[in-house]
């Protein structure tokens, strides 16, 4: 990589799940211009995360939240690079303007049936249609297209340290592996019990003779307690963990089951086999992308898609039971 060819901007902001998602854009596009310089906008909390992803030339942190003498040296620092393009694949008003003030000749984005936030597209000079793409990561990879990019591949180049939390991890949970169970969610509505967590980490260990290790993140300490007390020794409660902590335990376990999060989308970029747990998410859209994993889902009973709470008493991924799950567990198990 050099500063001879081309130079692109990245926006993709955040949440940790949609960065991952937009990866392989990066990549595609990386392929395509071998020479070219690539930069991404994102929010400070996953700069770490970009850290482990050849082929990006600087990972930017931007802070729409932060100070606004940070957020105006931001936009100088983006102006003097002058970008040949900008693609936002967030579809924000923040991002859209992030985007239109990097001062690139073209800045990309959706079309407006595509954006979280219709008026994004006043500040786009080219709106893409995704066409027939369902997954977040074709639709990312479609509106690449629009610099030419045809190779679709969905490719995660990742280098990935090995952390001492994740051998302890690999120490603790014995010689054939682990199970990795993340039990929370920044939404409330996408989260499975807690208590059916635990008991999913008995049957496991009671069926296949695994252990799981049970992993948290910021402000899901509690959550992750009741799980693990409810496995009744079944998990290990993981210490608190960085994201380079969480890609390298999920690159090592035998499986991985969480909700609609972050910790779900690392799996898939490691390669881990998955037990996806959906509720008012649609899976084909967020889920999984790999054909082998498996999906238990509600999204077509749910009252609440794409909501942070459940209007109702009882959200609708509380109706998915313990052995239900525990069957795709097995099932992913023995394809694996």
């Amino acid at each position: 990589m050099n500063d001879g060819g081309p130079r692109f901007l990245i926006v993709r902001l955040g949440s940790l799940g949609d960065v991952i998602h937009a990866v392989p854009a990066a990549v595609a596009l990386r392929r395509r211009y071998p020479e070219a310089r690539i930069d991404w906008a994102v929010d400070p909390a996953y700069v770490s995360m970009l850290g482990l992803v050849t082929g990006i030339d600087e990972r930017i942190p931007v802070d729409p939240r932060g100070p606004r003498a940070v957020m105006l040296s931001t936009m100088g620092r983006l102006r003097r690079q002058r970008y040949d393009a900008t693609l936002d694949l967030q579809g924000l008003l923040k991002s859209a303007v992030l985007a239109r003030s990097a001062g690139a000749r073209r800045t990309i984005g959706f079309t407006r049936p595509h954006l979280r936030e219709p008026a994004a597209r006043f500040l786009y000079s080219e709106q893409v249609d995704p066409g027939e793409a369902v997954h977040v990561i074709d639709k990312n990879l479609q509106l690449a297209g629009a610099l030419g990019v045809t190779d679709t591949r969905v490719l995660f180049p990742l280098e990935i340290p090995r952390t001492a939390i994740a051998d302890a991890a690999a120490a603790s949970c014995g010689s054939d592996g682990y199970v990795v169970i993340n039990p929370g969610a920044a939404w409330p509505n996408k989260r499975w019990p807690p208590e059916r967590f635990g008991a999913l980490a008995r049957a496991i260990r009671d069926r296949r003779g695994l252990r799981s290790l049970i992993v948290w993140g910021p402000g899901e300490s509690a959550v992750a307690e009741t799980a693990w007390r409810e496995s009744q020794g079944a998990g290990e409660l993981s210490p608190p963990t960085s994201i380079p902590d969480l890609f390298a335990i999920a690159k090592r376990a035998r499986l991985l089951v969480s909700g609609d999060t972050g910790p779900l989308h690392i799996g898939g970029a490691v390669g881990t086999p998955i037990v996806a747990l959906f509720g008012p998410t649609r899976w084909e859209r967020n889920g999984p992308w790999s054909p082998a994993d498996a999906v238990v889902s509600r999204y077509e009973r749910c009252h609440c898609h794409y909501e942070r709470r459940c209007r109702l008493s009882t959200p609708c991924i509380d109706d998915i039971g313990v052995d239900e799950v525990m069957a795709a567990v097995e099932r992913r198990l023995d394809q694996s």
